[in-house]
């Protein structure tokens, strides 16, 4: 049968941690952790973004949960679906609050506007050819109003609403859009997830820079396909993977 447990049942506060994930990865990998487990983390002091990027926060001011799921009949060959669907859960999320100009930038991290307002990093624990769990890691800025100079573009929600947010008030609420997207997965509509998606990607039909290995590429966002490649077009339709390209933005 598949797992029942609501996503963020029971949702676990850590007041300092390493990683969200790595906790979650030693908790699941220990037994201790069912499916919904979610990890809190008031602080982080070596948070982790995608493709080996640290992820910096303020002490208490920001949403950093990690969340143990078993993916509901995927192959591991799908594992974009799994990318996709909490992408669009943290858009669901940030659409209540901050409800104009929410995207999502190809693969996963959350927009507003040009300016990041969370990522994703999402890890298997694979046994063969069997999907055993994933560790889905989110970080959404909140509070926050000031940032290291290194981070080219950040936003939080304070900056666009001048509100104070309860960390843990918005973590529960993330959660059930996870939940209510997971619901989704669970039924098989794969096919709404992907067009979903690409309803809500930045810059889509637009004309973007990116960089790969020394070259820029100019071309224009036709979306993404069901194995997570951006296709773009400069001339002829090219299939990008994740990891081969960089956004230019300024």
């Amino acid at each position: 049968m598949p797992p029942v447990t609501p996503i963020g049942t029971p949702l676990i506060q850590l007041d300092t941690v390493d990683s969200s994930n790595n906790y979650a990865m030693a908790q699941v990998q220990a037994s201790l952790a069912d499916h919904g487990t979610a990890w809190l983390a008031k602080h982080q002091t070596a948070g982790r973004g995608q493709r080996g990027k640290s992820w910096k926060d303020a002490p208490g001011e920001n949403l950093a949960i990690s969340i143990a799921v078993v993916p509901p009949g995927l192959q591991i060959a799908q594992q974009f679906y799994l990318s996709m669907l909490v992408a669009l859960a943290c858009h669901d999320f940030f659409l209540v609050h901050a409800p104009q100009y929410t995207c999502i930038k190809w693969p996963n991290d959350l927009y507003w506007k040009d300016r990041k307002a969370g990522g994703i990093l999402i890890e298997n624990v694979l046994q063969g050819a069997e999907w055993k769990f994933a560790i889905i890691g989110i970080g959404i800025n909140i509070n926050q109003v000031s940032f290291d100079p290194s981070l080219p573009n950040p936003v939080s929600l304070k900056q666009l609403t001048g509100k104070t947010f309860d960390i843990v008030n918005l973590a529960k609420q993330l959660c059930g859009c996870l939940e209510a997207r997971w619901r989704q997965l669970a039924e098989g509509n794969l096919a709404q997830i992907l067009q979903d998606y690409n309803q809500r990607l930045y810059k889509s039909n637009e004309l973007v820079r990116l960089k790969k290995d020394n070259a820029v590429i100019e071309a224009k966002v036709l979306g993404v396909n069901e194995q997570g490649e951006l296709l773009i077009y400069t001339g002829s339709v090219t299939a990008i993977p994740f990891g081969s390209v960089e956004w230019i933005l300024s």
